[in-house]
């Protein structure tokens, strides 16, 4: 069920409402100061920002490995549009429930949002061509979803109070909205949609700049095999809960890290990170919007490189055409990578080895194990397969990884 909310805080009085809304719709000084800065022929001056992810998976090599990343549950609300809803209305006859959950791909690009500051209602058009991927998940709606998404012309409306989609049950969509930036309306076949950004997710094969490979000795091999400088790289490391993160400037080529030591905090790594962002240009309630978003998967159990891909890098993977022409276009998207440690493999391993169990509740209890690595757990299993020199392990995760979604085997 969708309720209808205001974009704001608001108090229970109702005299009140207008007042603190708009209020709290007030730009910061800093965008107030970037917005009323004079615009050419008399124009709204319109400020465009972008934050999203592009989380890849490391092999043995340190290159990107193939996964499915859509394979498992959504944490996105019911309103939005994804891609598996156009093929059932294509009237294709064997279209499935979830077409998505089969795509293999190099990168999962996560949640990109593009916001919208101005001082005046202004007509915007706005497209994002994504050449080596696909888009699976959007809202508003668009004109055009496909190798790209085309929004068409849609209004910009600063100051406005409008009712934003939301349902009752939690999800990492809905930070995103903690920001200034105006809010939009979308017109089209489906009505009228509004929300305080566009946003749209996809998979794809392209090569991001670093690789990242772990060696026998326990440190991180990083290499740049992009054009661009990188400026910042955080190794990040959460094992059984202790934390532990380093950074350093990506000055040479190729460098090591040591893994991190446990005993730091997850509040210190979320100041260091969102200083990172603000420098490379978001406003401060976009860093903390981000990090918000994405506060329980980039910190959960793992071993993970983040770093800001250069903007030609993402220029070169999502260009995009917005008009009018914006006089400041910030896009800052972080580059995940995931690290499959010796500790993964062992402790899945054992899991794929109890599913041999004669016990109902000891295979139970193996693929609960098995299925909390969620959409990494792939990758590791056929990590393993490939260094098992047993049949009857590689046939069980020959069994699992063709099931798609990890179905239970009895």
């Amino acid at each position: 069920m969708i309720s209808r909310i205001f974009s704001r805080p608001f108090t229970r009085i109702v005299v009140g409402v207008a007042v603190i809304a708009l209020a709290q719709l007030r730009p910061s000084a800093q965008e107030t100061s970037q917005m009323n800065q004079p615009a050419a022929d008399g124009e709204a001056r319109l400020v465009v920002h972008e934050w999203g992810t592009f989380t890849s998976i490391a092999g043995e090599d340190g290159t990107a490995v193939e996964w499915r990343p859509l394979n498992g549950s959504s944490d996105l609300p019911g309103f939005v549009h994804t891609m598996s809803e156009t093929d059932r209305a294509s009237g294709l006859r064997h279209a499935s429930a979830c077409n998505k959950c089969d795509l293999s791909a190099l990168v999962r690009m996560e949640t990109p949002v593009l916001y919208f500051y101005t001082d005046r209602e202004t007509d915007v058009s706005v497209r994002v061509d994504f050449p080596k991927g696909r888009i699976t998940e959007w809202y508003p709606q668009a004109r055009f979803v496909n190798g790209g998404i085309d929004w068409g012309r849609f209004k910009v409306l600063p100051d406005a109070l409008v009712d934003l989609p939301r349902e009752e049950a939690e999800s990492h969509y809905y930070p995103a909205r903690e920001v200034d930036a105006a809010p939009v309306r979308v017109c089209g076949q489906r009505g009228t949609e509004h929300e305080r950004f566009l946003f749209y997710r996809g998979v794809g094969n392209f090569d991001l700049p670093l690789s990242v490979a772990l060696k026998d000795d326990d440190r991180i091999v990083v290499k740049n095999f992009g054009r661009e400088e990188i400026g910042t790289v955080v190794l990040f490391e959460n094992r059984q809960g202790k934390i532990g993160y380093r950074i350093r400037s990506l000055l040479k080529r190729k460098f090591r890290f040591n893994r991190p030591t446990a005993g730091q905090t997850i509040d210190s790594l979320e100041r260091d990170l969102e200083n990172i962002l603000i420098t490379h240009g978001l406003y401060e309630k976009e860093a903390r919007a981000m990090l918000k978003t994405w506060r329980d998967s980039w910190f959960e159990e793992g071993l993970r490189i983040f770093y800001i891909v250069p903007r030609g890098t993402t220029d070169s993977i999502l260009p995009v055409t917005i008009d009018p022409t914006p006089a400041e276009l910030v896009r800052v998207l972080v580059g995940r990578t995931e690290v499959i440690t010796p500790e993964m493999e062992h402790a899945v391993q054992q899991q794929v080895a109890k599913l041999g169990s004669g016990s109902p509740d000891v295979r139970k209890a193996a693929m609960t194990a098995l299925k909390k690595r969620g959409r990494f757990s792939e990758p590791i299993l056929k990590r393993i397969a490939a260094h098992s020199g047993s049949a009857g392990i590689k046939a069980r995760i020959e069994r699992l990884t063709e099931s798609g979604d990890l179905a239970p085997l009895w």
